[in-house]
């Protein structure tokens, strides 16, 4: 079986494509700055090696042995000095030069979409350059060019979803009327797999993207239809991509100077003028809506699977993920708040009055609250608080727990319930223990996905009133199980 090298592994498109490659049953071999961070991720078998593209001497241990290396790093958001063009083409020689000494025989890389004849913006000219460094050293080079990737976490997707999740009436400049052929997540990576068994002696380029070519306001309306939102958008042409970028900073979770790299690249068309990779691969790609419809049921499953905001490379620092990230920020559309308590107890001990939650055990912290919102929640039609919970003592998926249904129960480890009262978007709770050293931790996650700025005012509206909830809730439940450890093991009595 072939050993495969994966760069970007911590990234968007990389993070995705590793359970494709270890599910294969290829010898996965990820390359890492920070191997700690990726370590949670990789399956038993899939190793993982430290390593940094700038330093060309530390890919040697990586690169040994390997017969695919993927290239799937950039450096777009970085504050080098030298500029993220600099760094990308370093890196690429770099890595080119010591695939060549390994004896790799291919690199798969994803660059992106433009024609080259045409005044290309930085970021678009430099992944063209990077391609063509990658294939310097004499390793062919099997070069995917694709265009906004839709997908729940992408950075494109999520840039224009929070727009359109934001604004009800948008002023737009004119990249919004820019054409682009959009490929769905799904489509990119089985095109980056099936690149693996090619049957290619040389290097090639591939244009690829989704069936159908639209203008970024398009996808915008797209998008809108799908989740039920009514928008209005007013041209102007007065918006220079500079001025483009601070105003996405303020509305979407961009980085001012990823922002302003985006902004500068939407300028152009990208859009499919070669289709050879139709030709040499059997894959047919979807159109807008459909990847649209793929990407938000992705995300009904618990979470995302990765975000372009995973990357190290966007912050420098460990990826933030749902479930371990801090009070009341937001990862791609979707709203958490999320704390943790660590217990001297086993993980079932630990668990035990999360079992028992809501109905006549109540909420653990302020039950007069809880009271105030089901009776409003009556008052407006929902179901309030009178259902309380069928058995006392135990849950099944299906069960109602007052406003609450049971999504998924694993006793002793789990309880995830989504909301069924009158609300301005959707929202889930979810209870995990799991075993950390001679005790257990307890994580308690809150998770909104707002409809519209309505949904979004209600969240912060009521914010600092739901974090003293949740911070009571999780303090609750770890007095309640302090204290059942207590009655259950009583001190011995002096003989």
């Amino acid at each position: 079986m072939k050993r495969i090298l994966l760069t970007g592994a911590s990234g968007y498109v990389g993070g995705r494509l590793l359970p494709r490659l270890e599910e294969r049953g290829f010898r996965v071999r990820c390359l890492a700055r920070k191997p700690e961070f990726l370590a949670r991720r990789v399956s038993e078998h899939t190793e993982v090696i430290e390593g940094d593209v700038l330093r060309e001497q530390s890919l040697g241990p990586a690169l040994e042995g390997v017969h695919t290396a993927f290239y799937l790093v950039h450096s777009m958001s970085s504050s080098s000095p030298e500029g993220f063009e600099a760094q990308d083409l370093l890196a690429a020689r770099n890595f080119g030069r010591m695939a060549r000494r390994a004896g790799v025989r291919r690199i798969i890389y994803l660059g992106g979409l433009g024609n080259e004849e045409a005044a290309l913006s930085p970021h678009l000219r430099s992944r063209h350059e990077v391609g063509r460094a990658l294939g310097s050293a004499g390793v062919p080079v099997i070069e995917f060019r694709a265009s906004v990737v839709i997908g729940s976490g992408s950075l494109s997707f999520e840039m224009l979803r929070s727009l359109v999740e934001r604004l009800p009436v948008m002023v737009t400049p004119r990249w919004v009327q820019v054409t682009t052929q959009p490929i769905a997540i799904d489509d990119l990576l089985d095109y980056l797999e099936a690149a693996i068994d090619l049957d290619a002696a040389e290097g090639r380029i591939y244009e690829i993207g989704g069936s159908e070519r639209v203008a970024y306001g398009d996808l915008m309306h797209a998008y809108a239809e799908y989740r039920g939102l009514r928008r209005l958008m007013i041209p102007v042409p007065i918006l220079t991509p500079k001025l483009s970028s601070l105003w996405l900073g303020l509305v979407t979770p961009l980085y001012a100077r990823v922002g302003r790299a985006l902004i500068e690249s939407i300028c152009h068309e990208t859009v499919v003028r070669d289709d050879r990779a139709r030709r040499d691969f059997a894959i047919e790609p979807v159109g807008v809506r459909e990847a649209i419809a793929r990407a938000l049921a992705n995300e009904d499953r618990e979470s995302a699977e990765t975000r372009w905001s995973d990357a190290i490379s966007s912050s420098g620092t460990e990826p933030v993920r749902l479930g371990t990230t801090h009070d009341g920020v937001q990862r791609g559309r979707r709203l958490v708040d999320s704390r943790e308590r660590e217990l001297p107890l086993r993980p079932a001990a630990a668990f035990a009055p999360i079992r028992r939650i809501g109905g006549r055990a109540g909420w653990y912290a302020f039950d007069w609250l809880w009271q105030l919102r089901g009776f409003v929640d009556l008052l407006v039609g929902g179901v309030g608080m009178r259902r309380g919970r069928p058995d006392p003592d135990d849950l099944c998926v299906g069960d109602s727990v007052d406003w609450w249904r049971v999504e998924s129960f694993e006793p002793g480890r789990l309880l995830r319930m989504r909301a069924e009262m009158k609300l301005p978007g959707r929202a889930w709770i979810e209870f995990e223990v799991r075993p950390t050293g001679p005790g257990s931790t307890i994580r308690q996650t809150a998770i909104f996905d707002p409809s519209g700025l309505l949904g979004l005012l209600y969240w912060y509206g009521i914010y600092p009133l739901h974090a003293v909830v949740f911070r009571g809730m999780l303090a609750g439940i770890a007095r309640s199980a302090l204290n059942d450890s207590r009655v259950d093991d009583p001190p011995e009595m002096p003989s």
